[in-house]
């Protein structure tokens, strides 16, 4: 009978907490954004986390805890603000006082100002959401999941 190498297991685990952390936080396809010179806009990303688990809120508990964050390249726009959800502080098995953190289904709403020196038509902006999910029991690493944003610029 065949013996599987000590290490087989743990990579196999390994393999399947990676899988499983793939379809944990989904962002839902942003609409285009209609955007006109010399005005301030606002880009609503709908995220949906999956039942079961949490993101440290962009304000996390303790300086160690990796926060969620949106960041954009936002050329031409000029990005404003992020304004993130109120979070919820929840008690997990891993840690002896509350935590701040994102559960189930939350936006995230960036303000961008658009200049007057803006080139009109059709532009995709990117952004990026870094985020930390976990269980009740244990978090998985660290993740960054790209978004783009399609704006038309008007005069």
């Amino acid at each position: 009978m065949a013996r599987w190498p000590k290490s087989v297991p743990l990579l196999l685990l390994a393999a399947t907490s990676l899988f499983a952390q793939g379809n944990i936080l989904t962002i839902a396809a942003p609409p285009k954004l209609q955007a006109k010179k010399n005005t301030t806009v606002t880009a609503k990303l709908e995220v949906q986390l999956r039942n079961g688990y949490h993101v440290n809120s962009n304000t996390p508990s303790d300086d160690y805890l990796i926060p969620l964050r949106l960041t954009w390249t936002a050329a031409p726009l000029a990005m404003k603000g992020v304004a993130y959800p109120k979070p919820k502080m929840e008690k997990y098995e891993f840690s002896e006082k509350p935590l701040s953190v994102f559960t189930g289904d939350f936006n995230l709403v960036t303000t961008f100002q658009v200049p007057a020196s803006a080139a009109p038509g059709m532009q995709v902006i990117s952004g990026k959401i870094r985020y930390q999910a976990c269980t009740h029991k244990e978090c998985f690493p660290p993740k960054t999941v790209e978004v783009k944003l399609p704006v038309d610029i008007v005069n």
